[in-house]
């Protein structure tokens, strides 16, 4: 086992959860990657070991509550505790509504919602026996606002605050356990690489726009991680600069 600290994080594989794994693993977190694509969990468990840091990886379908389950005890097995969960993994096959694309819609909340409380419920009973912990969920400036196109989206990333912020409130006051939700807005990621509805592909070519990196988002889980534990970051809100 370990004596490091063990972060887990979810769609690892590309985007946020690929820098934040490697942001992490440089910070001295033992990283346990989760995702579907075992190729790419391969690869960067190499690229991590390769800059000196620690990982293990397990190919992992969030929407099953039991292979997030199977997730979390191969972690626990491996170092002895989970001491962070990014639950990163999610979808954004923006659409309009009257498309009617509802096998879209219930992959997101498939994925973009069930994914986060099973995540939540793979972890929580560790941390509580541990009396530690941190989770971090994923949301999206959509989680703040709605526009053309984000419905649905937005619906699933609202509830993803929603959640996040009971479970804050729930916590017992005498555990060291925080609850942080993450808002970022554009990122130059694969997330845009599920949409099929061609108005909303074409409703993106307008003046161009400095996007976020994935890196960006990943400084910002890294510093509320590394807070101290009397101090509980509830949401970080990260916009491009020149995102309305």
């Amino acid at each position: 086992m370990t004596s490091k600290k063990t972060a887990i994080i979810t769609g690892a594989s590309s985007g946020i959860g690929q820098a934040t794994a490697k942001e992490l693993a440089a910070r001295g977190f033992h990283v346990m990657l989760a995702a579907r694509r075992e190729d790419r969990l391969v690869e960067l468990k190499k690229e991590i070991e390769a800059a000196g840091g620690t990982a293990d990886y397990k190919v992992t379908d969030v929407t099953s509550a039991d292979e997030m389950k199977s997730l979390a005890e191969s972690a626990l097995e491996k170092t002895g505790s989970i001491d962070v969960l990014v639950n990163n993994a999610g979808l954004m096959p923006l659409s309009f509504m009257n498309k009617l694309k509802v096998d879209e819609w219930d992959r997101m909340v498939d994925v973009n919602i069930k994914g986060v409380l099973y995540g939540i419920a793979a972890v929580l009973p560790i941390m509580e026996k541990q009396k530690s912990g941190h989770i971090l969920n994923v949301s999206s400036v959509a989680g703040h606002m709605v526009f053309k196109g984000s419905a649905v989206y937005s619906g699933t990333k609202y509830a993803v605050r929603a959640i996040s912020d009971g479970l804050r409130q729930e916590i017992d006051p005498s555990h060291e356990i925080r609850v942080t939700i993450v808002s970022p807005g554009a990122v130059e990621t694969e997330l845009t690489n599920t949409i099929t509805d061609e108005d909303i592909l074409n409703s993106f070519k307008g003046a161009p726009m400095k996007m976020l990196e994935a890196q960006d988002i990943a400084n910002a889980i890294a510093y509320a991680v590394e807070q101290p534990p009397h101090v509980d970051v509830n949401e970080i809100l990260i916009r491009p600069r020149q995102q309305p």
